[in-house]
This record gives C-alpha cells, sequence and structure tokens, in this order.
C-alpha cells in the first residue's frame, strides 16, 4: 500500500502531466499520500433541497432540483450575460453568467432535470444564483457524495486554469477507487482502544466523504492526534537522544566566584521561583548530559541575576560565558547591568558588537583564546569565525526567537564539546506553543516579581478623556515621577506616524511649558548619540516627560519613570502593549500604563484592551495573542516551519496536544526503541518521517 502511495500525481486517473504539474506548483501535491493528506477546509451540507418557493434573502449555499426551460444573451454595457430561467413544481428563477458564455451555453440543454447550487441573490423579489454549478441529476444520484459537500483550499491559478473544487472532488473519489481505502494503520491497538479513536482508513474516508457530522468529528479528532502525537514523538525523542548522546561539560563544583557573590553581593534576595530556576540549572549542567533549558520570565522578572549566576558556575568550573542578544541596544544593556552587578567580582567582562572598533576587538580576540576574557558578551558579532574561545561552556542566548537556527547552531561549534544552552526570553510563550516549538528544551518559568514591585495599574482612555489624563500628569509629576508617551511608528505609513509623533510632541510641549516643565523626544530618525543623549537627560531626571516611538521598547531601566501613556494604542499588538508597559514600575512606586485610543474599535482591538487593563500576566496575554494572530506571527519567520500542521492547530485543539504529548511520554517510557512487535509499524512511520523531515534541523 506504501508503495501505491508514492505514486507520482499525474498517474491519477483524470490527472496527467498538465494538471499534475499545476497540483505540485500551486499545493505542493507530488504524490499520491499529499493528495490523500490534502484536508478539506470547510463542510457544505448537501442534504437539503430547497424549493424556489422556500428561498430566503441569506448567505447559505442551497441547492435546488429542478430544469431550465429558456436561456438567452443579454447586451450589457461591457460585454454580455447569459441568463437562464430555472423552474421546479412550486416557482421561476433566473440563472446568471458573465464569463465561461460560449462553453456555458454550449453545455446547457434545456427540460433535463438537474441539480443547481449556489448562493441565491434576490432583486425585486426575483431570487437569481450567479455562476451556479450545475450537475444533471442522474449524475448527481449516482455519485460516490456524501451529504456533507467538502471545500478544499484553493488558490487563483487553478480555479483559472479549470481546477474547481468539484474536479479536486472527482481526483480524490478516483485515488479511494484506486486504493481501496486500505491504509497503514501506524497507531498500536491499545493505543486506538484506549482513546476510543477510529481506524485509519475510516478517519480518511470521513474527512473527505463525511458520512454525517458524528463521523465527520470522530474523523478529525483522529486525525489531529495522531498528528501532534508523531511531533510529540519527534520532540521527546531528540531531548532523550540529545541527552544520552551529546554530552556536556559536567561542572561539578559551586566554587568561590558563585558563593561569594550569592553570599555578599547580591542586591536583594532572590525571589522563591529565582531560587528553583537556579535549582534546575544546576541540576542540568552538573551531570555528564549538554543544557538545553529555555528560561522564560516576564518584563524586570530578575533573568539577568539568573543568567550571571549561572556564569559564576561555568567561570568556577573553570569554563568561560558568552551571552548573545539580537540588537546592540540589548547587548549595551547586558554589559551595563552585568558590568554593575559583578563589580566588586575578580571578573573580566567585555563586548563585541558590530559597531567594536578594530584595535579593541584585537584585545578581546587575543584575551578570549588566552583565557583571561570570562565572559563575552555581545550580538551577531559573537558568531564569527574569528572569534575563538579558550574554553567555552556556556551560552546564554537572549530574546531566542529572533535568531536562526544556523546561526544558533555556530555557537554549538565554539567548543569540541557544545557549551550548555541557556535560552532566555521576556516574550512569554504560551504553554500550547512552547510544548509544540521547544518540546526539545527544557523549560524554566520566573512567575514572581522580585519583593517590593507593586503591579502595574493598567486603564483605557478615549481620546475626549485627554485633558483628565493630562491633569493625571501634572500630578504625578507634582509628586517627583516621570512619564512616557508612546506613539507608534509602523514602517507602512511611516510619514503619518513621523507626523503624529511631531504633532503630538508640539501639543505636548505646549501644554506642559518650559520652564516648569522640560520634555524629551526619542525616534528612529534620530542620530544615534542625539538619542541617547536625550535618553541620558531622561534617566537623569533633567527631564519630566519622555516623548518616543517603540525605540524604547527594550532600553534603559528608569525606575522613576512610574507612567507609560500608550497613543493609537489599538495599532499595537498585544505583546507589543506588554514590553512597553514592562517600561514602567521598576521602582517601589505605583506605576500606571494608560491605554489612549480612538473610539472607533474593531472587536480585536477591543480584546487587545480588555485584556491589558484585566491583567498583568504576560502568558495568559500571550495565549490571547495568540488565539487573535495565530503561531506563525508569534514566532517569527524561522520557528514557524516547524509546525507545518495539515489538520490540527495548536490554539484551537491545545486539548488534543496535551493528550498526544501525555501518549508520546506514556509510550516512550514503556518502549523507548518502540521494539515491541505491537509497535512495529509505528516505529516504521516514525522513522520514516523523521528522515523526511531531517529532525535534526530542528535544533534549538
Amino acid at each position: 500500500m506504501s508503495n501505491l502511495l508514492q505514486t507520482p500525481i499525474e498517474y491519477l486517473k483524470g490527472v496527467g502531466p498538465q494538471r499534475g504539474d499545476l497540483l505540485r506548483k500551486e499545493l505542493g501535491i507530488h504524490k499520491y499520500s499529499d493528495l490523500v493528506n490534502f484536508y478539506p477546509n470547510r463542510y457544505i451540507d448537501r442534504t437539503r433541497y430547497y424549493k424556489i418557493n422556500e428561498l430566503r434573502n441569506s448567505p447559505a449555499e442551497v441547492q435546488i432540483v429542478g430544469k431550465i426551460i429558456h436561456i438567452k444573451t443579454v447586451e450589457q454595457k461591457k460585454g454580455k450575460r447569459l441568463t437562464a430561467t430555472f423552474i421546479d413544481d412550486t416557482g421561476e428563477m433566473e440563472l446568471i453568467w458573465f464569463q465561461g458564455l460560449k462553453w456555458i451555453r454550449e453545455s446547457l440543454q434545456l427540460n433535463v432535470p438537474v441539480v443547481i447550487f449556489g448562493k441565491c441573490n434576490v432583486f425585486n423579489g426575483q431570487f437569481s444564483m450567479p455562476h451556479p454549478e450545475i450537475e444533471w441529476l442522474r449524475d448527481h444520484e449516482q455519485n460516490l457524495r456524501s451529504a456533507m459537500q467538502p471545500v478544499y483550499p484553493s488558490t487563483e491559478t487553478l480555479a483559472n486554469r479549470g481546477i474547481s473544487n468539484r474536479v479536486v472532488n472527482k481526483m480524490m473519489q478516483q485515488l479511494f477507487l484506486e486504493t481501496g481505502n486500505a491504509f497503514t494503520e501506524p497507531l498500536p491497538a491499545w493505543l486506538l482502544d484506549e482513546l476510543k479513536l477510529v481506524p485509519k482508513s475510516n478517519a480518511l474516508f470521513n474527512i473527505h466523504f463525511p458520512k454525517s457530522a458524528d463521523a465527520l468529528a470522530k474523523a478529525e479528532f483522529r486525525l489531529k492526534f495522531e498528528e501532534l502525537f508523531f511531533i510529540q514523538l519527534q520532540l521527546i525523542t531528540k531531548n532523550i537522544i540529545r541527552k544520552h548522546r551529546i554530552k556536556g561539560h559536567p561542572f561539578t563544583k559551586v566554587g568561590p566566584r558563585f558563593n561569594d557573590f550569592f553570599n555578599r553581593h547580591l542586591p536583594f534576595e532572590l525571589t522563591n521561583a529565582q531560587k528553583r530556576v537556579l535549582k534546575e540549572i544546576r541540576n542540568d549542567m552538573g551531570g555528564s548530559a549538554q543544557m538545553n533549558r529555555l528560561l522564560q520570565g516576564d518584563v524586570g522578572s530578575g533573568k539577568t541575576i539568573v543568567a550571571l549566576m549561572t556564569m559564576l558556575l561555568a567561570l568556577d568550573n573553570g569554563f568561560q560565558a558568552c551571552l548573545m542578544a539580537p540588537t546592540e541596544i540589548l547587548a549595551n544593556q547586558h554589559y551595563t547591568g552585568l558590568s554593575e552587578l559583578a563589580k566588586d567580582l575578580d571578573i573580566n567582562i567585555k563586548i563585541l558588537t558590530g559597531s567594536t572598533k578594530t584595535a579593541d576587538r584585537k584585545i578581546i580576540h587575543d584575551a578570549l583564546e588566552d583565557g583571561s576574557l570570562h565572559i563575552l558578551i555581545g550580538t551577531h558579532a559573537l558568531l564569527e569565525d574569528k572569534v575563538k574561545f579558550k574554553n567555552l561552556g556556556l551560552a546564554v542566548i537572549d530574546e531566542q526567537h529572533r535568531f536562526g537556527v544556523e546561526q544558533r547552531s555556530k555557537l554549538w561549534k565554539k567548543n569540541d564539546i557544545p557549551p550548555h544552552v541557556l535560552v532566555m526570553t521576556a516574550t512569554p510563550i504560551p504553554r500550547t506553543l512552547a510544548m509544540s516549538l521547544y518540546g526539545d528544551l527544557d523549560i524554566s518559568v520566573i512567575d514572581e516579581l522580585p519583593p517590593g514591585r507593586k503591579p502595574i495599574q493598567t486603564v483605557h482612555r478615549y481620546d475626549s478623556n485627554r485633558l483628565k489624563v493630562w491633569k493625571f500628569i501634572r500630578d504625578e509629576i507634582a509628586k517627583g515621577r516621570q512619564i512616557y508617551i508612546v506613539y507608534p511608528l509602523i514602517q507602512e505609513s511611516e510619514k503619518m506616524d513621523f507626523k503624529d509623533l511631531m504633532d503630538g510632541y508640539e501639543s505636548i510641549s505646549r501644554d506642559f511649558p518650559l520652564p516648569q516643565y522640560a520634555v524629551s523626544i526619542v525616534h528612529g530618525k534620530m542620530k544615534a548619540a542625539d538619542k541617547d543623549a536625550e535618553m541620558e537627560r531622561f534617566s537623569k531626571g533633567k527631564t519630566h516627560i519622555m516623548v518616543a516611538t517603540t525605540v524604547i521598547e527594550v532600553g534603559v531601566n528608569i525606575p522613576n519613570a512610574s507612567v507609560m501613556i500608550i497613543e493609537s494604542a489599538e495599532r499595537f499588538g498585544l505583546s507589543q502593549l506588554h514590553q512597553l508597559r514592562g517600561r514602567v514600575g521598576r521602582g517601589a512606586e505605583q506605576s500606571y500604563c494608560i491605554l489612549m485610543t480612538g473610539h472607533k474599535l474593531s472587536n480585536d482591538s477591543k480584546t487587545r484592551m480588555e485584556t491589558m487593563v484585566r491583567t498583568n500576566d504576560g502568558f495568559e496575554i500571550a495565549e490571547v495573542d495568540l488565539k487573535l494572530r495565530g503561531p506563525g506571527d508569534l514566532m517569527g519567520k524561522q520557528q514557524s516551519g516547524v509546525l507545518n500542521l495539515q489538520i490540527a492547530d495548536i490554539v484551537k485543539d491545545r486539548e488534543i496536544l496535551q493528550l498526544a504529548r501525555h501518549y508520546a511520554i506514556k509510550l516512550l517510557k514503556e518502549d523507548a526503541a518502540l521494539a515491541k512487535p505491537e509497535h512495529q509499524v509505528l516505529r516504521d512511520v516514525f522513522m520514516e518521517m523523521s528522515r523526511k523531515q531531517e529532525i535534526w534541523n530542528y535544533i534549538s
């Protein structure tokens, strides 16, 4: 059977070389197996036949049995249209065509029973159906057609070249006739039994030709489970293989640097979450396997301290460490933060970015190779071949989803035995997505803020409330606080956005005049030196208000800034709003975030505003964001390829995903090598899949 499914698609009766070529280019259908797994994206219920006198003005597609009694061509301003009078025993209506008139006219026959299908329009009480699907009644009754009609994804090219939904449906019927619907069952009998899953052949038949809504639901559940189950098997197997095969440097010592910092230089008591995460990291690095851990924590949750203490463990065991960040601003921020934390320790920390001068680079390269440089912080510049470590033991990667797979694998090659890897992100990744994308990474979460931090209060205000908001700003400034006012800057309409920003700056300068108030401005068109100077003035408290674009999304830490006002908040995504809000609330004072919008809001925008006001929990926000935007956008381009899902949806099917992960773990615990006779077919399918998808290119 599996050999038959490998047959090139053009050999299917009714396809041929030209159609085969189109299917390859447009839909990626190369073989019989690709067609079987080409699932409908919706279904039309054809169980009901309407009478003309039952028609209503609704968007639903309907089917009617009757016959055509008259055809005519009507001249229009531009070109012609073809109309036909269609009747049944309750009335008459009009069928209309605007394209393909010659071919359609030749194919129509008068007074022969047909079934028409399509959407109806009504004009002056008269119903009409433009471009209906028409089928002779005798053919309609004979077809291998279920009541629920599948509608397959299509493209404009396919539609223009005559590969309509009906043509795809016919191909599918032919495929099932040729294969006799005898598909290999990859899942073991005990699993089918335990979850009451329908067999594979039954599921495939009912996904394409559902006998009923119930049969369709069972087929969908079965195929979604199988797809997610195999992904989880791959990720978990990869994790196990990595732990067995990929040796790490065992960090057995907790030495003087770690202890000295912990006992004498910690700026504040670690939270329980930080202690728990450090323990997980120490356990990982103490063994003989390479650590690959994802550390998630909201802005301000104290990931940097955890990263530094992990680096100190590497140093105590005679290794060097590096930290890679996606932008120079972030790399500089880490450098400043870590240098400050480690100022009383005897540690050599340097930074390497695209703008590091050549003379400084030479010093860094030499110190790295002779081992006198302990910690190197930098951007992509760390990946260059020239950057050679004496003994790299730990790589910390910040905001990992901004780096491609190849870039990360370069870090692995900086030592004979790959360094331990700690990936940090302040972008909370919903649990469902983490299980799918990072199911092979061990995940740690810092889920509490350092003591003394008060949750930020968030409110949503319309532009009509601006006077009250301005009064609130004056009151806060009177208390000695500072304010951020952020304007959106979205590439498509940079000119308009820039105007918004400058108009905003001018009106704020008028409403908050010198000498009582001082206002800073920062935006992307400014020179770096001017930007830094303005940021410096604000951080030193010389200006009260910072008017900015999203440049400040990642940037300096100003504990005295306690109010974040986001203008046109409806134009920001949820995760961006959450990141911006994280710029305040860094001190002990109560902080506020005010979302300003116009009155006209889309449903999605309303949901975003309500979510921000309701919760400060980054994970909850990420879940909502995932529902609104889908997984592709959330993870960036490099990651979305991993989830090349054909039927499952990790947002809507999260319960099936959890079930699939549970059973994948259960199976591998009981039979890690899939060696039992009852797992033979599963093993073959799994090996074939892993070969095809080249599992190692997912390596994080």
